[in-house]
């Protein structure tokens, strides 16, 4: 293979794309097949779970089963599925108006199918909810563009499956779910803000709020408490082990009218520094989320329309001068928080106040839904929530499925991309440039990632044999560019692109399994 690198004939890696992705596919399953086996006799070793109960609180028929703080996209659909499951649930939502948000307003296919699972598919049909059934991925270096569709997916899984994911007003769909939630009997909304966790002998047994526009104080008791305050929750730093890292920004803003490259298809433009995330979420408007690493610039619209806007597609760049000069711009930063709560008896960590990933990739609502759905399931195992040794076993359950579904490939998928796609250094920008001719090559080369990307067959094994298949085709590039005499440097290049692929991977892998190892 390399002989033929060197002379130069008529050598295309189409050729050997089936050996060189299965060749380094193997390599990539052994690793992950050791991480995960690791993980696992670690996880069931024998641990004794003791939970104190004595002189613990006695619960009244009056009070909640379960209490939920936050009222977003968890917290609302698992207010509505506990209730249909026979439990009586209180929430206790800061501000029951409809947000406005610049982010969870694409929901992916692996993240729809989720919500139908939940019995809340209507949640997202009479919001004006675009479909999205692809991407178009634009490469400013090249001047080249690659249409992803989520079909292909379909194909080559052989599956029927909801291939589609959907765009939408973030308060809208927010809406949508709480008034589910409303209409349930068994459910109690409480408009206030929770400012304490009620601890009794080591055991959290209530919340103690404050009603909306008033100061004094009062309590809820329940025996299972759900922390779901989005992603300034107040109260991690009491529940999870790690911090949050903010990676960059997201500057957004609306376009009306915007033509689509593609019909039906969100936009990435892999543009210099960082890439620019575009969709519909309605009929007539367009969403655009400019990343933006470091200091955000003092006068934004003279840096959107200066640095951003000459580097987009030309059917966006009329739309978006509109946007910046007639319209809000905000901005949201993007934050990293990998899975790493603590087992604290009486109160579960869920959504953005639990784990976080860059939003490039749009999976984050999908994570919450699919984590909502293991808990159901869980939890119609554990008839007394009181039970907190159970629950306790529960929670190490969770943290096994959830990787094994959906989280650790959106997890690891979303950082790792936004790496690559907001390059910065030589090696990383030979394999930005082989992951766009990567896929260009069709068949698995797109079907296996699309699979990733719409949640649909989140296997780790996949993400990491296509992770360095793409290494693997930058290398490539690295002895077409190179002449014979220089093969010391083609070996350099070549190792460092994979030694840079390794430090991208290997520890967003160890922070995804390292909660299992150690809890």
């Amino acid at each position: 293979m390399i002989s033929s690198f060197i002379k130069g004939g008529e050598w295309t890696f189409s050729q050997y794309s089936q050996l060189s992705l299965s060749t380094i596919s193997v390599y990539a399953v052994g690793i992950t097949l050791i991480f995960f086996t690791t993980a696992l006799l670690m996880m069931f070793r024998p641990k004794k779970v003791r939970v104190n109960k004595s002189n613990g609180r006695v619960f009244s028929k009056d009070d909640p089963e379960i209490i939920i703080i936050g009222s977003g996209v968890a917290g609302s659909a698992m207010a509505t599925v506990f209730a249909r499951d026979g439990r009586k649930v209180t929430v206790i939502e800061r501000d029951l108006k409809e947000p406005d948000r610049i982010v969870g307003e694409l929901l992916q296919p692996g993240g729809l199918n989720a919500l139908i699972k939940l019995g809340l598919g209507d949640c997202v049909k009479e919001i004006d909810a675009h479909k999205i059934s692809g991407y178009v991925l634009h490469s400013l270096d090249s001047k080249s563009e690659v249409v992803i569709p989520y079909s292909v997916c379909e194909e080559s899984l052989g599956q029927k499956l909801n291939a589609d994911g959907a765009a939408f007003h973030h308060g809208r769909f927010i809406m949508a779910l709480r008034e589910q939630a409303m209409k349930e009997p068994n459910v109690t909304y409480v408009e206030g803000t929770a400012t304490k966790l009620i601890e009794e002998n080591g055991i959290v047994t209530g919340v103690q709020y404050k009603l909306k526009n008033e100061e004094e104080s009062k309590e809820v008791y329940a025996p299972l408490t759900f922390v779901v305050d989005g992603c300034f929750s107040k109260f991690r730093k009491e529940l999870v082990k790690e911090s949050v890292k903010v990676t960059s920004h997201f500057v957004g803003l609306l376009m009306h009218h915007c033509p689509q490259k593609k019909s039906n298809h969100a936009e990435i433009v892999l543009m210099t520094p960082s890439p620019v995330l575009v969709y519909q979420i309605s009929s007539d408007c367009t969403r655009v989320l400019v990343d933006i690493k470091g200091v955000l610039p003092k006068n934004m619209k003279e840096y959107l329309l200066d640095n951003v806007c000459p580097q987009l597609p030309e059917h966006i760049q009329e739309p978006f001068k509109d946007g910046v000069i007639n319209g809000r711009i905000r901005s949201m930063p993007n934050s990293y928080l990998p899975p790493s709560p603590i087992e604290r008896p009486g109160v579960l960590v869920l959504g953005d106040a639990y784990n976080m990933r860059h939003p490039l990739t749009g999976g984050g609502m999908s994570v919450c839904l699919n984590d909502v759905f293991i808990w159901r399931d869980l939890l119609k195992t554990i008839p007394d929530l009181t039970d907190y040794e159970s629950i306790i076993k529960s929670l190490r359950v969770f943290h096994l499925r959830r990787k094994n579904t959906h989280s650790f490939v959106v997890n690891v998928l979303a950082n790792a991309l936004y790496e690559l796609f907001s390059a910065d250094n030589t090696y990383l920008v030979s394999m930005k440039r082989a992951c766009l001719e990567y896929f260009k090559l069709g068949g698995e080369c797109v079907a296996g990632p699309v699979s990733l990307l719409s949640v649909l067959n989140p296997k780790p094994h996949i993400l990491v044999g296509h992770f360095f298949a793409v290494a693997l085709y930058a290398v490539y590039y690295v002895f077409l560019s190179e002449p014979f005499w220089a093969i010391h440097r083609v070996l350099y290049r070549s190792f460092m692109i994979f030694f840079t692929a390794c430090t991208i991977l290997f520890p967003l892998i160890w922070a995804e399994t390292k909660t299992l190892l150690f809890t």
